[in-house]
């Protein structure tokens, strides 16, 4: 997109006043919307470049001024152009959880992640009706995905009619949940170590009020990184403690808890294999065709410990995974 990126470079000259800058890319997600860092004299900054005919950029300024004022780390908004879909924004930096967590540090950076979740769900007077409930119906669209675009177009098999089933019990689970401000992208592709304030927060524009364990199986069943269940089963424990303390949850047992971690991971990594498969066949994007066995696993995993979830158990291991094995 060479205009666009012409037309950026006039906006941050005329109009944000910047001097002499170097523009470089930073990153790109998988939506329209691109990332460049600026950098002149010895300050950096990040600027968004969202196409408004198919990005909105007032929904990311809305959640980033309610996040900031919860003291989260996200970034501070310096100029603004809605016509354009030009944002400035301060620098986070470009060191990820993705590529910093090992087996040393990932304590101590998941606690960080964990205490600025407790802070993003923990209740507060006055808080505006800011963001759009995780109804029943988004929980179904999204879940439809896995259908849609995996199933039937990546694969090409014919879903069973028991996922109907499947879904509801799924979405169901979610909204039986205490529901709270939710980031919806919390993994280690939008979390920066940062040296104050660990961690940054990025990509929260489509945050909504919705369920208490969303977050955490973003953060700790990553998509992007596992780690053993046994490990996950105790940082669950453990938030769901701090959780109580904090009053974000009330009366509810630690094994309630995790069945609710559970489904609704199994929602989320649902979601995201159709996504996946969809920025393939749809958007040309093949790079995240890797990341479906493991976020596959997942699922298997779960629907393999609960009674209700045994349907879709068998439909991967009777149809799903001998098609991807006869695709390799």
């Amino acid at each position: 997109m060479p205009d666009r990126l012409n037309e950026l470079t006039r906006w941050l000259r005329a109009d944000a006043g910047l001097p002499s800058f170097e523009i470089a890319p930073a990153s790109s997600d998988a939506s329209f919307r691109r990332y460049f860092r600026v950098r002149y004299a010895d300050q950096s900054r990040i600027v968004m470049d969202a196409p408004p005919d198919k990005e909105d950029c007032r929904p990311f300024i809305a959640v980033a001024r309610a996040f900031h004022a919860l003291s989260l780390n996200v970034p501070e908004i310096l100029e603004i152009n809605l016509d354009q879909g030009f944002l400035l924004l301060s620098d986070l930096g470009d060191r990820q959880y993705l590529s910093e967590l090992n087996e040393t540090n990932v304590t101590s950076l998941y606690g960080d992640a964990m205490r600025a979740l407790l802070t993003l769900q923990r209740p507060a007077a006055g808080r505006p009706a800011l963001l759009p409930p995780y109804d029943h119906a988004l929980l179904l669209r999204e879940m439809t995905l896995f259908r849609d675009w995996f199933m039937e177009k990546h694969l090409e098999l014919t879903p069973n009619q028991a996922l109907d089933g499947i879904f509801d019990t799924l979405a169901r689970s979610a909204l039986e949940q205490p529901q709270v401000w939710v980031h919806r992208d919390y993994h280690s592709r939008n979390l920066m170590v940062t040296a104050h304030g660990n961690p940054g927060i990025l990509d929260f524009q489509d945050a909504v009020t919705g369920p208490v364990t969303y977050d955490l199986v973003s953060l700790l069943r990553d998509c992007y990184i596992a780690w053993p269940r046994e490990q996950v089963e105790s940082w669950v424990e453990e938030y769901h403690g701090r959780a109580l303390e904090a009053g974000i949850i009330e009366d509810v047992r630690a094994a309630q808890f995790l069945r609710w971690f559970d489904l609704m991971g199994a929602q989320r990594h649902l979601k995201a294999i159709g996504i996946f498969a969809r920025l393939n066949i749809r958007d040309g994007k093949p790079g995240y065709l890797k990341d479906i066995p493991r976020t596959l696993a997942y699922v298997t995993d779960v629907s393999s410990r609960y009674p209700e979830l045994d349907s879709l158990s068998r439909l991967i291991q009777e149809e799903v995974l001998p098609r991807m094995a006869a695709d390799v």
